[in-house]
């Protein structure tokens, strides 16, 4: 299966690079191939709202995004990976997927499966609710298939995540597809 990581945090070094390193270690263990984004680190620019797609064609803007599609229209399964910021994904994270406008039948018609890597410093039951409504109304709206989530609770730091179960359970996830 071709996979590709959506990683949305601006720290390379953070808990969510954690996260995505286990699952991309037990994806390709099972035999899948993965592409990293690093979105934060790419030409992304917020959609206009112009419409000039028509939701189903080439987007106005010429940035990274091309690069994006070609890949997610290629591949099986798409992971939104991100640091949980006021409680939902970063905003680079959201630049991206609110661009899928521009390709939005091509994704519907793919049934692509998804995942959602997340770590927040908060440790309350409610602290993931809202990136977890968003994450399952998108999987739903896009017609994926969503194979799990991982929401790393209390992870304020990457030594706080490394000492964790989440990493190991964002390999079981990639190990387990």
């Amino acid at each position: 299966m071709k996979i590709v990581v959506l990683q949305g945090s601006p720290n390379l070094k953070g808990s969510t690079n954690l996260l995505v390193e286990s699952f991309t270690k037990g994806a390709q263990e099972a035999g899948h191939v993965v592409t990293r984004f690093d979105v934060c680190a790419m030409n992304v620019h917020a959609c206009l709202g112009c419409v000039a797609c028509g939701f189903e064609g080439p987007c106005a803007q010429s940035d990274d995004v091309g690069i994006i599609r070609k890949a997610l229209l290629s591949a099986d399964m798409v992971v939104f990976a991100t640091p949980l910021y006021y409680y939902g994904m970063t905003a680079q994270l959201k630049n991206v997927v609110d661009r899928f406008a521009a390709y939005n039948t091509s994704l519907n018609q793919k049934h692509l499966k998804a995942a959602c890597l997340a770590v927040g410093g908060g440790t309350d039951d409610w602290t993931f609710d809202a990136l977890d409504s968003h994450f399952k109304t998108l999987v739903r709206y896009i017609e994926m298939e969503n194979v799990g989530t991982v929401y790393g609770f209390g992870c304020d730091v990457p030594e706080t995540t490394a000492a964790s179960d989440y990493p190991k359970q964002a390999y079981e996830l990639g190990k387990n597809l």
